[in-house]
C-alpha cells in the first residue's frame, strides 16, 4: 500500500444535511426535543444549536467528560448514545428538524411520522390546516 492510499481519506468529512440516527439515538433526541417543546424554550434551543454547530463535536465530548455527574440524574447508556449521536456532523441539523416537527405537532401527540426520514419528506400537510 502506497503512502497516497493511506492519507487518501486523512481529511474526509461527512456528508452535509441531517445526521441518520439509530432507533435508540432518535428516541433520546425526541425525548430532549418534546422537553424543550413542553417547557416553550424553542427559539432558544434553535438559537443555541445554530450558534454551537460548529462545536457540537467538543459538545460531544463535554458530555463524556461530565458524565459521572450527570449520571445522578440520567442513566449513563443514554447519556454515552445521546454524546456518540452529537459526534457526528449532522446531529445539529437533526435535532433542529426534531424540534420543529415537535413545536408542529405538539410535544404531547403520539409520533405519526418516522423519525429517521429526512424533513422534506415528513411534512406534506398544507398551511391551510389547522394545527393541533
Amino acid at each position: 500500500m502506497s503512502l497516497r492510499d493511506d492519507i487518501r481519506n486523512a481529511f474526509a468529512v461527512d456528508k452535509p444535511g441531517a445526521a441518520e440516527p439509530n432507533e435508540r439515538q432518535a428516541e433520546i433526541c425526541d425525548v430532549v426535543c418534546r422537553a424543550v417543546i413542553r417547557r416553550g424554550m424553542l427559539v432558544p434551543a434553535l438559537m443555541a444549536l445554530e450558534m454551537s454547530r460548529p462545536l457540537n463535536f467538543v459538545a460531544s465530548q463535554a458530555l463524556h467528560f461530565f458524565h459521572p455527574i450527570i449520571a445522578v440524574i440520567l442513566d449513563g447508556p443514554t447519556i454515552e448514545e445521546f454524546a456518540t449521536f452529537l459526534e457526528q456532523r449532522g446531529s445539529v441539523e437533526y435535532l433542529c428538524q426534531r424540534l420543529e416537527h415537535w413545536d408542529r405537532v405538539g410535544p404531547d401527540a403520539e409520533e405519526a411520522e418516522p423519525a429517521h426520514l429526512p424533513e422534506d419528506t415528513q411534512d406534506q400537510s398544507t398551511d391551510d390546516e389547522p394545527r393541533p
